[in-house]
C-alpha cells in the first residue's frame, strides 16, 4: 500500500509491488490521509521496504490504474516471490535460447522410452478395477455419499482417457493396431472420438503455447472478447467459474466437425465418430432400460462430468500461469515452450494412481513417446539435469485461484489481463471467485 500524507507533504511508496494491476483511493477519516490500495489477486502478505520522497504540499492525490508487466524471471528473488503469489513451488528460470529439444532429449535415459506390455496391461487392470468399484459404490451408496462415489468414478474413468492418450502417442504397446483398438475402446465410455482427438492433440504437442496454432486452450483474444456482449458474458463465465468444465465445449466444438480435419484424416475421423454414435445408440438405451433416466444420470452423466473436471483441470494447470507466455510462431522456441512453459503438478496419491501419472507432464512434452508408466523416471532425470528451469507446483487453492481470476485476455507485455480490469462492470463472476475462493497454497 502507498499512502500520501497531504499535510506533511511526504509520500510513502512501497517497493516491489505485485505485478498486476489496479489501484483505488480511500481517505482515512478526516485526517487528510489518502491511500492507494493495490487490488490485484491473489493477495500475499510480504515484507516491503519503503522510501521517503519529499513533495510539495498538496491536498489531492490522483492515481491512474496502469498495467504493470510481470516482474523479470531472471532474478531468483522475483521468481520466489511470484511462486508464492501464484501458488507454485518453483518457477523455473528462463531457458537459454541456444538450448534445443535435442539437447534436452539426449539427457533422458533410454530406458524411459521402452514400452513394457506388462506395465501397460497393469494400467488397464487398474482402470477397469477402479471403475467397476466406482459403479458398485454408486449403486450401494446412500444419497449423501453419492458425491464421493461420483468423484472416485469420474477420476477412475479419467484413467481410461490416459490409456487412450498413450495409444494415440504410440507409446502404449508394440502392436500398433492393438493400440488403435484399445484407444478407441478406452475413449468410448467418455463419448470421445479417438482419431479426431489424436489429430488435434498431435498439433498441440507440435505447437505448444504457440499463439495461433496451439489446439489446446489459449488466452482470450481482445477482438473476440469485444465482438458481442452476449459472447463476452459467456467467455467470462467460461474462463471463470465454469472453467473446470470447459473441456466439454472443447470436446463438442473441436472433434465432431469434419470441416476441421485434413482430407487425408477424414476417413479415420468418420470411423471414430461411427464408434461413438454406436456406443450412444446402444449403451445409453441399455443403461436407461436397466436403471431409468435417474440411473443414466447417476451411473454415466455424473462420472462423465467428473472426468471433464480432471480433463479441464489437468489441461489448464499444465500450460496456464501469468508468467507462461503464448508466442507468435516467429518468436516461438520449442525447448522453451515444452520444458519452460509446461508445469509439473503433484496431486493426492490416489488421483495420480488412477490417472496414471498424467500430472507428470513435462517429460511428456519433451517426448510424447515416453509411456505414462515411465514418466516419473523421466521427470527425475529432468530434475537432475534441468531442474532450475522447471515449473513445479502442488495442487492448491491459490494456484487454481490464480488461473481462474487472472489468466484471461491476451496481452503481449503482461501475457494476461484479468476480465475485471478489461470490463470491471461485467466481471462479477470473477470478483465473486476472488471473494469466495481460499487463498492458501
Amino acid at each position: 500500500m502507498a499512502c500520501s500524507v497531504a499535510d506533511s507533504g511526504f509520500l510513502f511508496l512501497a517497493s516491489k509491488q505485485r505485478p498486476i494491476h489496479s489501484t483505488r483511493i480511500t481517505q482515512v477519516a478526516s485526517s487528510g490521509t489518502y491511500c492507494l490500495k493495490w487490488e490485484s489477486l491473489p493477495q500475499i502478505r510480504s515484507k516491503q521496504k519503503s522510501c521517503l520522497i519529499s513533495l510539495r504540499k498538496t491536498n489531492v492525490v490522483r492515481a491512474v490504474a496502469v498495467p504493470i508487466a510481470p516482474s523479470s524471471l531472471d532474478s531468483a528473488e522475483d521468481r520466489k516471490r511470484l511462486s508464492e503469489m501464484y501458488g507454485f513451488r518453483q518457477i523455473g528460470e528462463p531457458l537459454p535460447d541456444k538450448v534445443t529439444m535435442k539437447d534436452i532429449t539426449e539427457t533422458l535415459p533410454k530406458k524411459v522410452f521402452e514400452i513394457d506390455n506388462g506395465k501397460a496391461l497393469k494400467s488397464v487392470l487398474i482402470s477397469a478395477t477402479s471403475y467397476t468399484l466406482g459403479l458398485f459404490m454408486i449403486a450401494k451408496a446412500p444419497w449423501y455419499l453419492l458425491p464421493l462415489a461420483w468423484a472416485w468414478t469420474g477420476t477412475a474413468v479419467t484413467g481410461f482417457f490416459v490409456i487412450g492418450h498413450d495409444c494415440a502417442h504410440k507409446s502404449f504397446s508394440k502392436n500398433k493396431l492393438l493400440e488403435d483398438i484399445i484407444g478407441t475402446l478406452a475413449f468410448l465410455p467418455l463419448i470421445y472420438p479417438y482419431e479426431p482427438w489424436r489429430f488435434k492433440h498431435d498439433r498441440h504437442h507440435a505447437k505448444t503455447n504457440m499463439l495461433h496454432e496451439d489446439t489446446a486452450w489459449q488466452p482470450v483474444w481482445k477482438e473476440e472478447f469485444d465482438s458481442f456482449p452476449a459472447l463476452r458474458k459467456a467467455i467470462i463465465f467460461g474462463y471463470g467459474p465454469f472453467r473446470p468444465w470447459m473441456s466439454i465445449a472443447h470436446w463438442w466444438l473441436c472433434h465432431f466437425n469434419l470441416k476441421k480435419f485434413r482430407p487425408n484424416e477424414i476417413n479415420r475421423v468418420k470411423i471414430s465418430l461411427g464408434c461413438v454414435f454406436a456406443f450412444m445408440a446402444i449403451g445409453w438405451p441399455l443403461i436407461i432400460w436397466k436403471t431409468g433416466i435417474i440411473g443414466w444420470i447417476k451411473f454415466w452423466l455424473m462420472p462423465w462430468l467428473g472426468y471433464h473436471f480432471w480433463m479441464s483441470t489437468f489441461t489448464m494447470v499444465h500450460h496456464t500461469a501469468p508468467h507462461i507466455p503464448f508466442k507468435n510462431s516467429d518468436e516461438w522456441n520449442a525447448a522453451q515452450a515444452q520444458l519452460n512453459g509446461t508445469v509439473h503438478c503433484d496431486y493426492p496419491s490416489w488421483i495420480e494412481v488412477l490417472c496414471h501419472d498424467i500430472n507428470v507432464h513435462i517429460p511428456h512434452h519433451i517426448s510424447p513417446r515416453i509411456p505414462s508408466y515411465n514418466l516419473r523416471a523421466a521427470h527425475q532425470s529432468l530434475q537432475q539435469n534441468w531442474g532450475k528451469y522447471l515449473n513445479e507446483a502442488s495442487w492448491n487453492w491459490r494456484l487454481m485461484k490464480t488461473i481462474l481470476t487472472i489468466c484471461h485476455v491476451y496481452d503481449k507485455e503482461q501475457n494476461y489481463v484479468p476480465f475485471d480490469e478489461v470490463v470491471p462492470e461485467e466481471a462479477q463472476p470473477i470478483t465473486f471467485l476472488k471473494k469466495v475462493m481460499p487463498d492458501y497454497a
